[in-house]
C-alpha cells in the first residue's frame, strides 16, 4: 500500500513538472526582436555613384621661362598679381649683352670698310683688264675678294641681330593675361638656361574656369561618360557641394602595383573664385538613378541564417554574394540575384530577389517572389542575428560593404 502511494506521488510530481514546463514555454516564448535585428523594406529614390579624389588646377597654366642666363635685376610682379599680356614681369642684367652688341657693331663697321675697299679694288682691276694691263686671273681674284668681304659683312650683321635679340630676351614679358600663382626667383638670383629653360613665374590664365584631374579605377571607368554631371566638395568648404562636368576620359592608363587607373578631367566653373589651385577635390559621379524603388539595407542581402539539424535553408547552396547582394557565381549565371530573409512562424524564410543599383548602404530589389509571399513596403527583413549579449552577429559569411 505504501509503495502504491509512492508511485502515485511520483507520477503526480512528473505530471506537475510537465505542466509547469509547458506553461513556461507558452508564457516565455522568444520574442523575434530579441533574436534578430530587423529592418523595413522602404521605397524611395536611389543613386549609384563612383568616387575618386582629384586635384583642382587652372585650365591653362603658363610657365614663363628664359632663353638666356643672367642675374635678375628687377622684379615687377609678385604672388597673386593680375597681369596683362606683354606686361613686363622682370628684367635680367644686360651688361654682358650690351658689351657684346658693341663688339658686334664694331665687327660690322670693320667688315663694311673691307667691302668698300674690295669694291674699289675690283672696279680698278676691271678697268685695267679692259685696257689689257692685267690678266683675267687678277680680275677673278678681285671679284672673289669682294664677294668674300660681302659675306663677312652679312655674317657680322647676323651676329649683331642675334645679340640684339638676346638683349631683348633680358626683358621677360607675360605671354597671356592672368594671375601670378607662383614666383620662383628673387632679385639678385642667377638663372641658368644652359641645358633647359628654367621656370621663373607661373601664370594662371583664367581662374574662373578650372578643372579637376582625377584617377578612377578600371572597374568604374566603363560607367563614366563625357558630359556627365559630377558633384564634389573640398576641405575648405566641407558643408558645400560644388558641381562640374566630365570633360575628358583619357585613354592612357596608369598601372601602379598592378592597379590600373584612368585619368578623368572634370571642368568646373569658379565664378565666385572660392576654389584655389591645388585643392583636393572629393569627386562623386552619378552613373545610375532610380525613382521610387524598393530598397533594403545591404546587410539584409548579406545575411544568412545559422543552419542546424532542424533548420532548412533553401538558399544555402547559393553562390556567395558581394556587399550589394549580387552573386559571384560561375560564368553565365545571373549575377543580379540574391536572397532576403523574413520571419515566418518564428523562423527565417528565404525570399529570392533581383538586385539593382546600390548607393553603398541600400540596394534596389525586385522579383516575383515578393508578390508571391505578400511582401510589401514596410515588411520586416532580417539584417543580423543577436547574440545573448544583444550584439549583432552575422548568420553566415559577411563581408564589408563596397563603397560606391
Amino acid at each position: 500500500m505504501k509503495l502504491f502511494k509512492n508511485i502515485i506521488l511520483i507520477i503526480a510530481f512528473i505530471a506537475l513538472s510537465a505542466a509547469a514546463y509547458f506553461y513556461y514555454q507558452r508564457t516565455h516564448q522568444a520574442n523575434p526582436a530579441d533574436t534578430y535585428r530587423l529592418s523595413e523594406i522602404t521605397q524611395g529614390d536611389i543613386e549609384q555613384t563612383v568616387s575618386a579624389n582629384g586635384t583642382l588646377n587652372p585650365v591653362t597654366l603658363v610657365s614663363v621661362g628664359t632663353q638666356i642666363s643672367g642675374i635678375v635685376k628687377k622684379l615687377y610682379v609678385d604672388f597673386n598679381d593680375a597681369v596683362k599680356k606683354d606686361q613686363v614681369l622682370l628684367e635680367l642684367d644686360n651688361s654682358l649683352f650690351m658689351a657684346q652688341i658693341s663688339q658686334s657693331q664694331a665687327s660690322v663697321r670693320n667688315n663694311q670698310a673691307a667691302v668698300e675697299l674690295a669694291q674699289a679694288n675690283e672696279k680698278r682691276i676691271r678697268q685695267l683688264y679692259a685696257q689689257e694691263y692685267v690678266s683675267k686671273q687678277e680680275l677673278d681674284t678681285a671679284v672673289q675678294v669682294l664677294k668674300s668681304a660681302k659675306a663677312q659683312l652679312d655674317s657680322a650683321r647676323g651676329l649683331l641681330a642675334r645679340d640684339q635679340t638676346n638683349l631683348n630676351f633680358t626683358i621677360i614679358r607675360s605671354p597671356v593675361s592672368g594671375v601670378v600663382v607662383d614666383r620662383v626667383v628673387d632679385v639678385g638670383q642667377t638663372v641658368a638656361a644652359s641645358f633647359q629653360t628654367p621656370t621663373l613665374i607661373k601664370i594662371a590664365q583664367d581662374l574662373s574656369k578650372m578643372q579637376i584631374n582625377s584617377s578612377f579605377a578600371e572597374a568604374d571607368i566603363g560607367n563614366i561618360k563625357v558630359g556627365q554631371v559630377t558633384k564634389f566638395n573640398v576641405d575648405a568648404y566641407p558643408n558645400r557641394n560644388f558641381e562640374g562636368v566630365v570633360k575628358q576620359v583619357r585613354l592612357n592608363p596608369t598601372n601602379t602595383s598592378n592597379v590600373v587607373t584612368y585619368d578623368v578631367v572634370i571642368s568646373v566653373d569658379n565664378n565666385e573664385q572660392l576654389l584655389l589651385p591645388g585643392m583636393t577635390a572629393y569627386v562623386n559621379i552619378g552613373v545610375a538613378k532610380r525613382e521610387q524603388a524598393w530598397l533594403v539595407p545591404n546587410a539584409a542581402l548579406r545575411y544568412k541564417p545559422k543552419l542546424d539539424n532542424n533548420t532548412t535553408d533553401s538558399a544555402k547552396n547559393e553562390p556567395r554574394k558581394n556587399a550589394s547582394g549580387r552573386k559571384k557565381g560561375n560564368k553565365g549565371s545571373d549575377l543580379n540575384t540574391g536572397s532576403i530573409y523574413i520571419l515566418k512562424d518564428g523562423k527565417p524564410l528565404a525570399i529570392k530577389v533581383h538586385t539593382g543599383i546600390t548607393d553603398g548602404r541600400n540596394t534596389e530589389i525586385t522579383g516575383q517572389d515578393l508578390k508571391t509571399h505578400g511582401i510589401n513596403i514596410g515588411t520586416q527583413v532580417i539584417v543580423a542575428e543577436l547574440q545573448s549579449n544583444g550584439q549583432a552577429q552575422s548568420g553566415g559569411n559577411m563581408r564589408g560593404p563596397r563603397m560606391f
